[in-house]
Order: structure tokens, then sequence, then C-alpha cells
């Protein structure tokens, strides 16, 4: 298939305060969260000027993109919708197809599997063509990349970075995700069905990295759960977790949110805010790796997916993690793979 356009597909952020409520309620549209919880989190938002980097990051990225695409001459025009907030993916599908687009590759800002971070975004891509109606452009999403080399070779340089602000060598090395709820990450059955799919790859990623860095002691836990507390979501978190080292006596902290692609509210309050803080409180030396959102690396990586598809470049992969029977690095999820968590009946 010739493809004519590479849609950039993300999560969305507000980008001023009078934006931070109605995109808090969009996110959360038939969750049943409480108004109390989303005045907390547009607190977060409005402690930033009621504005998430996330779509300037995009922008940025999407530029760079451009950039390497064009290096690579390859004409492929780039256009940005998001899930949660503007420009909204049923916005900027119609737009695709007003300019003509017929065959285009998405490309998902995560890098991993899982409801929430792969299957959710098909489905937005789904309810885009949907909403345009006979005529939609065709999408096709490119693969995860969790165990891509430039993936972690970005993510290692990050890494080292952190140590060096942080000044100890033998700092504890932790990684960080964003929790999901374990019904959700069980949600395929057994490992073999892809069930766990999202933390199994999480902790590739990790290990792929530490092994990297030579780190040979490093923790993966968790960060941003927003659930009600009876729902179990993975865990421990973050700033738990800081405690539990200093009373292991661990003095040093580099932190890697190697769940993210780049700098998410999430990443700014939890850890460089929420995480910082307490190791500060607990005169713990602590350091916040960067995410790969703007190292040209990412920029290469994405263009090197778009070549697997439009040249049949063969896909590379550092990991031989296996889900279901479609290994990690380039084939379609297994069927039940990223499958939602069933939710209880309601109870009358």
């Amino acid at each position: 298939m010739d493809y004519d356009a590479l849609l950039w597909l993300s999560f969305g952020g507000p980008e001023g305060p009078d934006d931070v409520m109605p995109f808090l309620e969009r996110v959360t549209s038939g969750r049943g969260v409480p108004p109390e919880r989303l005045a907390e989190v547009a607190e977060h938002y409005h402690h930033f000027g009621g504005v998430s980097p996330i779509n300037r990051l995009n922008r940025e990225a999407i530029a760079a993109v451009e950039g390497e695409l064009a290096r690579q001459n390859l004409s492929l025009p780039v256009y940005f919708g998001n899930r949660n907030w503007h420009p909204l993916v049923e916005d900027t599908v119609a737009r695709m197809a007003a300019d003509g687009v017929r065959n285009a590759l998405v490309f998902a800002t995560s890098a991993y599997g899982g409801y929430s971070a792969c299957r959710q975004y098909d489905e937005d891509i789904l309810r885009a063509r949907a909403a345009f109606g006979e005529g939609a452009p065709q999408l096709v999403k490119l693969r995860q990349f969790f165990d891509h080399p430039l993936f972690v070779e970005s993510v290692a340089d990050a890494v080292r970075d952190a140590y060096t602000q942080v000044g100890d060598p033998g700092a504890r090395l932790v990684f960080t995700a964003h929790s999901v709820p374990t019904a959700a990450d069980a949600a395929a059955g057994p490992p073999e069905e892809g069930g766990y799919r999202y933390s199994r790859q999480v902790a590739e990623a990790a290990r792929l990295v530490a092994a990297e860095v030579g780190a040979e002691t490093y923790d993966v836990v968790w960060q941003s759960r927003s659930g009600p507390p009876q729902v179990p979501w993975l865990e421990p978190d973050v700033v738990d977790h800081i405690d539990a080292l200093h009373d292991e006596g661990v003095r040093a902290v580099v932190c890697s949110p190697i769940g993210f692609v780049s700098d998410h509210l999430e990443v700014i309050w939890d850890l460089d805010n929420e995480a910082a803080d307490r190791a500060t409180e607990l005169e713990m030396r602590f350091a916040r790796a960067a995410t790969p959102n703007d190292d040209p690396r990412f920029a290469r990586l994405v263009v090197e997916l778009v070549r697997e598809q439009t040249e049949g470049v063969s896909p590379r992969s550092l990991s031989d993690l296996v889900n279901g029977g479609d290994t990690a690095n380039g084939a379609p999820c297994a069927t039940r793979c990223c499958e939602p968590a069933r939710r209880p009946a309601a109870h009358t």
C-alpha cells in the first residue's frame, strides 16, 4: 500500500486555565470520578498556569520528524490529532480527508502495549474514521517500540546525564511508568495469551536500559494512579518507594520515567514536584532523567517505523519478549492482549 500522510496521535492536554476542567471532564467521562478528585487534579494543572507541556512538546517532536523525513527524502506530510483535547483526532482526520489523504500511517505516542497505552489508540482511530463516515482515510498504526535500540539508547543516555546531576555513581536507579489497574494489566489472561503485556514490556525496557548503563541494581515502580482506593493498581508508588529506599539507607536516587516519551504533566508534577520534594525532605539526592521527546534519535526512530511499513525495512528489537505467539519486534498484537478490563456490574 502507498501511504500519503502520517498522523501523530497523542493524549492531549490543556493549553490555558479555561481548558483545564473541560479537558479533565473529557478524560474521565463515564468513569465516575468524583468532582472533588477532578478539582484536586485541576490544581496540578493550575500550578503550571493551566498549561500542560504535552501539546507543545508534540509539536516540537513533529517538527523534528518532518525534518528527518526531509533528510531521508521521504515526502510525507505529518498531521497532529489528540484523544482528549484540541486538535482532536476526529477534526484532524476530517482535515486529512479534505486534503485528499487516502492512506495514512499513525504514530501513537506510547511505546507499550496494554489497553490505555495501545488498544485505546486503536479505538481513537476507529472513532475518528466513523465520525467522518464514508471516504475516511485508511489509518494503519505503527508498532510498539519499547525495545527499539534508538529508544533504549536515548533513555540510557538520559539516565547517564541524571547520574552526573545527582553526583553519586552509587545512586539507586528507579524506573517509573504510569500505573494502571491490576485487572487491566492482566485483562487478556496469562502471559502466553498476551496478559500483563504492559507491565512486562515496561520491565523489559527497564532491564535493557539498566544493562546499557551498567546498573546491576534497579527498581521498577509506578506513578500517577487515579482510581478509587478500593481498586488495586500496580504498585509500589514512586513516593512510597522513596520512603522505603530511605529506610534501607539509600541516599541518592536517579529516576527515569521510562513509561513516558515526553514530559506529560504527570512527569513534571509527580516526579519533579512530589517525588523530588519527598527526597529533599528525607535529605536524599534526587535527579530525574529526561524523556526522549527532544532527542534526535526519537525522530529517527519514528521515521524508521515509517520505513518498516513503506519500504519493508526489517524491524529492530533488543528483546525476544513474546506475547501470545507475537514477538515484540513488530508483529501485531495478540487477539486479546490489550483488552480493557471488564467493569463489575452495577448493584441496584
